[in-house]
């Protein structure tokens, strides 16, 4: 079976059914350094949905776990489309977005937010990670402090200062950073999970608006489930 990867319910995934069936998991290579998961590894692309689906057909995989990013729009939606012209079962497997909370501004992309983001503060506590820099490169009069894990490739906005890191984070550090930079906003896409959570109690704790970018629609059809468990159990029945 195939995972397509690069998220902490992936390696889990293939983790839990190591010894079990055979496991092949998917990284987009868009990270420098990875954390790897057990078992066979396939980095790159595939070339769309017509290459996966060639790719799948070749490889005599009978399955498939879409266990991307929540936000990965384009490879769920390449998934749903390859594994119906290859003929094997799809799963899309993500963890739980997080319940709204009082002060959080809502919207629906990221372009959403860098129009309503003026309105919220000036001192933004960016972490919708380096490829959505360019959506924000064009405002004006904000400072921006932007988190990634590599480092982002331009065009980013005038006033930005990059800290590379990668999470678990912790409310102390989320807190000691928001005062250190005096950020006044933070925006934030809901990945949900618990890794990147202390960043949202820190603003509540502070005060600071948090703007928030929902999760895009699962294509037609998806089937989802929000556990490794639950993948697990698909897989065994499967």
């Amino acid at each position: 079976m195939l995972i397509l990867g690069g998220t902490a319910e992936a390696r889990a995934l293939a983790a839990a059914l190591e010894g079990a069936v055979h496991v092949v998991s998917s990284l987009a290579g868009r990270v420098r350094e990875p954390r790897l998961p057990v078992g066979d590894v396939h980095v790159g692309g595939f070339g769309g949905p017509e290459g996966l689906a060639a790719w799948v057909s070749a490889n005599g995989i009978d399955a498939v776990v879409d266990a991307t990013h929540p936000f990965a729009r384009r490879m769920t939606a390449s998934a749903v489309e390859a594994c119906r012209t290859a003929g094997v079962p799809l799963l899309v497997l993500r963890r739980p977005g997080w319940p709204p909370r009082q002060g959080w501004v809502l919207v629906d992309s990221l372009e959403e937010a860098a129009r309503v983001l003026p309105s919220l503060g000036r001192r933004v506590f960016l972490t919708t990670g380096r490829r959505s820099l360019p959506v924000f490169a064009g405002l004006t009069g904000l400072w921006f402090l932007a988190r990634s894990v590599d480092p982002p490739a331009p065009p980013v906005p005038a006033n930005v200062h990059v800290v590379l890191a990668r999470g678990p984070y912790t409310v102390e550090g989320e807190r000691a950073l928001i005062r250190e930079h005096r950020l006044d906003v933070l925006v934030t896409k809901d990945s949900g999970g618990e890794m990147t959570t202390a960043k949202l109690a820190a603003a509540d704790e502070l005060g600071l608006p948090v703007l928030v970018v929902r999760r895009p629609p699962l294509p037609e059809g998806a089937v989802l489930v929000d556990s490794v468990a639950a993948a697990v159990a698909w897989v065994q029945a499967g």
